[in-house]
């Protein structure tokens, strides 16, 4: 299912997620907060997000508790919990509910709007909105090599389980895993260099090459001008 609010081109896709998101770092109240988060949510879930997308929200959220644990004990206000000498104030709740809000939020829209698209493309939207080169080619090098490097990290782990390895507290270990990330960091280079040499036989000159990608339509910017006016709207009423 595609959320018929969504401009179907990638380069306007990337501006109105660009907006959105600049537009919820500067919310100030937790309740308009909550709202959009509600908001996006349901959004979210209706356009039918990947499951695997859902899995890395569960990631980030993992981190965002990490503010629940310490702004309560660092920002002065009234005192809420009483931990020994420790002392968690309301404001230091609400502030981190708020960071937590927007983060989830955030992540939420760019799960809807990019979540599903290939990085290829991302890299060819990118480079018409004349993103330097540069930073195209570190981006779509990343993305794809990544899932290669997380690959060959999860089999030297299972030839290390098959050698009868066991993670525990102690140097053999730790050294164990220094191991690991050193072959790890030793085979990525080789498979670097091994790319780079296929690349240049391929005639590869240090630009990718992409194809001129077609104007948008009426539609695409209508879709634009409508996410781009929730943001704004939402931060209007945030504001007021």
């Amino acid at each position: 299912m595609r959320w018929p609010l969504l401009p179907q081109d990638l380069r306007l896709r990337l501006v109105a997620a660009f907006v959105i998101v600049a537009a919820l770092s500067q919310l100030h109240d937790l309740a308009t907060a909550a709202i959009a988060l509600a908001g996006v949510g349901l959004i979210a879930f209706a356009t039918g997000v990947e499951r695997s997308l859902w899995r890395r929200l569960l990631h980030v959220e993992s981190f965002v508790l990490l503010l629940f644990l310490t702004l309560p004990f660092t920002v002065p206000g009234n005192p809420v919990l009483t931990l020994g000498p420790l002392s968690a104030s309301g404001e230091g709740v609400a502030r981190a509910a708020l960071i937590a809000c927007k983060v989830s939020t955030s992540v939420l829209v760019l799960m809807t709007v990019l979540g599903s698209v290939e990085p290829t493309r991302l890299g060819a939207a990118l480079h018409d909105l004349h993103v330097p080169e540069t930073i195209v080619k570190l981006f779509v090098m990343t993305v794809r090599y990544l899932s290669l490097i997380r690959g060959e990290a999860r089999r030297l782990h299972e030839a290390m389980r098959a050698r009868a390895f066991r993670a525990g507290s102690n140097r053999h270990t730790w050294r164990s895993y220094g191991y690991l990330i050193g072959m790890l960091l030793v085979r990525a280079l080789e498979r670097a260099q091994r790319v780079e040499e296929a690349m240049l036989c391929r005639g590869y000159s240090g630009r990718f090459p992409h194809a001129a990608l077609p104007a948008p339509g009426i539609r695409d910017w209508a879709a634009f001008a409508g996410l781009s006016g929730l943001a704004v709207a939402t931060l209007l009423v945030d504001r007021i």
